[in-house]
């Protein structure tokens, strides 16, 4: 119940400064997530741009770990790894609420998990993240993102939103390392400690998991 009120208070807590006080929205909001989405990029920092895909691939890194954790649960992972792609953490902690301990992979594998749970799957998404970042470091500009931050709720609340991302993945990373039979807790904190690249490190590591209860 305490982590059901916590993740509650941190949901709501999320949602309410998203909308009371985080910077104003723009008139051109709408048109910059247009841009961004269909890779109209011109004029538009190239921060922005890495950080707008970035939070692409995080849902990917989350459907990574859900899919298998669902199968134990009595709420379905599914809805929530979908609404990820588009609002982000605000749809991970209602999961993570509803949610109950589960290190243990309950039935077979579908293809779909299969490919979730393949280190080729990782490997992709860490060269693609690592391809973003460069491209946003290397060519963005530090003062224009500042500014769009403290003016934009769009740019704020995304970015607000990696980082809600990044604190929250130990919170499934746990139970999966226990699936998985890892039980060394120093590689707990090097995945967890590290933003964004820790989780796909893991997912390009970890071995297939190994407590699995078949059912009939």
């Amino acid at each position: 119940m305490s982590r059901k009120i916590t993740f509650g208070v941190l949901w709501l807590g999320f949602i309410s400064y998203a909308f009371l006080f985080a910077p104003p929205d723009q008139p051109d909001t709408f048109d910059l997530i247009k841009n961004l989405s269909t890779g109209n990029w011109e004029n538009i920092n190239p921060l922005v741009i890495a950080l707008f895909n970035l939070m692409g691939i995080w849902p990917l890194i989350y459907a990574s770990l859900l899919f298998s954790d669902g199968r134990g649960q009595k709420i379905r992972a599914w809805p929530f790894a979908i609404a990820a792609f588009a609002v982000g953490a605000f749809a991970i902690i209602p999961y993570l609420a509803l949610r109950k301990p589960n290190p243990t992979f309950i039935g077979e594998k579908n293809p779909f998990i299969k490919l979730l749970d393949s280190r080729f799957t990782g490997s992709v998404l860490i060269i693609g993240a690592a391809i973003l970042v460069f491209y946003g470091l290397n060519n963005g500009n530090w003062g224009d993102f500042v500014q769009q931050w403290q003016t934009s709720r769009f740019i704020h609340v995304m970015s607000l939103d990696f980082c809600m991302l990044s604190l929250l993945f130990p919170v499934l990373l746990g139970d999966d390392l226990q699936r998985r039979g890892w039980k060394e807790e120093k590689l707990f904190w090097v995945f967890s400690l590290i933003p964004l690249f820790g989780a796909l490190l893991y997912l390009c590591v970890r071995p297939s998991d190994q407590k699995m209860v078949e059912i009939n």
